[in-house]
């Protein structure tokens, strides 16, 4: 694999520490593994607003929409608080994934063995979970119109967010679902509030029917979000694939990383529709935020960065033994005890963000042998 290119958007706080250990691991596999990437960085977020004026600019824009894949670190912090909104770092965020029209966010939630001790939950309840969350990404109330703050007289103001979904978002997000159901153990939860919510009513209706017409063969539940919220801390191995849409697949998704210890352990993918040509565009991005009381100090747990990285050489590139290789890296690293703050458990080996992504790729050139 040659030539692909790859956007990498460090962004702000910790966003640069974790980052920095993926292009350590891109550069040894360049000179390991035979393949390059064309690599492109740009700014992000609030530095990107500092230095740009905007949380994200026309021309970095254009590049991601040029771009194989992006590999995206974490945006925002306290400093940007009062910024215009569609210019706050989060909004470069909800621009990336709209007009790359990123609609189906995967969320994998896995325990490993190693980390199995690091849940706040028993150990029965989480060892050897996997999980995977599908969220509808690219509309719902993030994106609804209309929206915004207005007066209504000099005492008394409102807020409007809109929640609006049409059959064909809904539909093609669980596809995406169904299809990863057949690959894992054939089930789909599918979560949402039909029992409140026009949208969940219909959300309810339009993912039975496709269901009914195109995946029979795929077990299906429908469970209201509030109840799979306290599922996943009561039993979670009942759940293969879940099902969602963006407000509640973002507060579940949140949930789930919880379970595997630390949002430091959970990397994600966003992904595009298929072209004509069967390529996709595709943003990769570890679930924890730019943690900004711990940025500059090499504590920021680098895995999730990793892993995401380890997801678009899947995804983007079907690199799957490559994939699986960084995969298996980051296991034997656990399994030898080392551990970021975010993770420990006991006695094993606090070590620095550097020292983690070193250690990583220690591991991949024994794996290897190079």
């Amino acid at each position: 694999m040659s030539n692909k290119k790859i956007l990498i958007l460090p962004g702000d706080g910790i966003g640069n520490e974790v980052m920095s250990e993926v292009l350590k691991i891109i550069d040894w596999m360049a000179k390991t593994r035979s393949m390059t990437f064309d690599i492109t960085e740009r700014l992000v977020g609030g530095t990107a607003y500092d230095k740009e004026g905007d949380s994200i600019s026309d021309e970095t824009m254009q590049i991601a929409l040029d771009s194989d894949a992006v590999l995206f670190g974490a945006v925002g912090g306290s400093k940007w608080d009062n910024v215009e909104r569609d210019k706050r770092p989060e909004a470069a965020l909800l621009r990336l994934r709209k007009d790359l029209d990123l609609f189906a966010n995967l969320r994998p939630a896995v325990v490993l063995d190693a980390l199995a001790g690091a849940s706040s939950l028993k150990l029965d309840l989480v060892k050897g979970l996997d999980i995977l969350i599908v969220r509808e990404l690219t509309s719902g109330v993030y994106f609804g119109q209309p929206r915004g703050i207005s007066k209504i007289n000099d005492t008394e103001s409102k807020a409007i967010d809109t929640q609006v979904y049409t059959t064909s978002e809904i539909d093609r997000v669980s596809r995406v679902a169904f299809d990863l159901a057949k690959v894992r153990r054939n089930k789909v939860s599918s979560a949402e509030k039909s029992n409140v919510m026009e949208t969940g009513l219909f959300w309810r209706k339009t993912v039975t029917e496709l269901h009914k017409k195109e995946y029979s063969s795929v077990d299906l539940e429908h469970i209201l979000a509030d109840n799979c919220a306290m599922q996943l801390v009561r039993y979670p191995k009942q759940f293969d694939v879940i099902l969602t849409d963006n407000l509640f697949g973002d507060l579940l998704s949140d949930t789930a990383a919880m379970l595997t210890g630390s949002l430091g352990m959970l990397p994600s993918a966003a992904l595009g529709p298929v072209n004509e040509n069967g390529t996709r565009a595709a943003m990769y991005e570890p679930v924890h935020g730019s943690a900004p009381d711990i940025a500059g100090q090499s504590k920021a747990n680098p895995l999730a960065m990793i892993m995401s990285f380890a997801m678009m050489l899947k995804y983007s590139f079907d690199m799957h033994e490559d994939s699986k290789l960084v995969e298996k890296a980051v296991q034997n690293v656990l399994l030898k005890g080392l551990r970021t703050a975010d993770i420990k458990d006991g006695a094993e080996k606090i070590i620095s963000t550097q020292e983690m992504g070193n250690a990583v790729i220690q591991e991949l050139k024994i794996l290897t042998g190079n």
